[in-house]
């Protein structure tokens, strides 16, 4: 399945991209991290999972079991204070 993957903040500096389509086997959020982690360098140093990480499935806010959908949209990004 294809999922579209965004990435914000300082794990979009670190891709050097805001943005990817990616073809996946992946059943879940953590399947997809996992692709991720041994997909680059970039992706395992900001994807790690000892990093405080964030991710939204479609938008929604979602941990790791969250199940993926062909044509989802998967975000991740560092979490967030307010100033």
């Amino acid at each position: 399945m294809k999922v579209t993957i965004k990435y914000f903040a300082s794990v979009r500096e670190a891709m050097g991209q805001g943005s990817e389509v990616r073809e996946t086997g992946a059943l879940n959020l953590s399947d997809l991290r996992d692709e991720l982690l041994a997909a680059s360098p970039a992706h395992a140093a900001s994807l790690a999972r000892g990093k405080s990480v964030r991710m939204a499935l479609n938008q929604v806010m979602s941990d790791e079991s969250a199940a993926l959908t062909d044509g989802c949209e998967v975000a991740f990004f560092p979490p967030v204070t307010g100033g």
